[in-house]
């Protein structure tokens, strides 16, 4: 069975960071990119950031650019997305996803695999 399961969300101030993990299992994690996706209360789940498999090649959205930092450990079947400075815009629940190849391309309707997402809520 293949899950991905998130962790890491929370509560946190304005300017405070978290870390969130993403394990998965029941597929070949070092033949996927991962990627993060987020989804505030009325708006659209958006991709924020993606990995590819061989940790080479990074993609951030232009909202989250200098801020969040995704990272992977194969070793783990693990992937990391680092928040810092965090703003209440970035208030929403977020959720990984494996591409099904190893690039990146964080299309939201092509994406092979899902977890079912964890809570950040950021307060000002």
């Amino acid at each position: 069975e293949v899950q991905l399961v998130e962790s890491g969300g929370g509560l946190v101030q304005a300017g405070g960071s978290l870390r969130l993990s993403c394990e998965a299992s029941g597929f070949t994690f070092d033949d996927d990119a991962i990627g993060w996706f987020r989804q505030a209360p009325g708006k659209e789940r958006e991709g924020v950031s993606c990995i590819s498999s061989s940790g080479g090649s990074t993609y951030y959205a232009d909202s989250v650019k200098g801020r969040f930092t995704i990272s992977r450990d194969n070793a783990k079947s693990t992937v990391y997305l680092q928040m810092d400075s965090l703003k209440p815009e970035d208030t929403a629940v977020y959720y990984c996803a494996a591409e099904g190849t190893p690039y990146c391309a964080l299309l939201r309707d092509a994406m092979a695999y899902w977890g079912k997402g964890t809570l950040v809520t950021v307060s000002s």
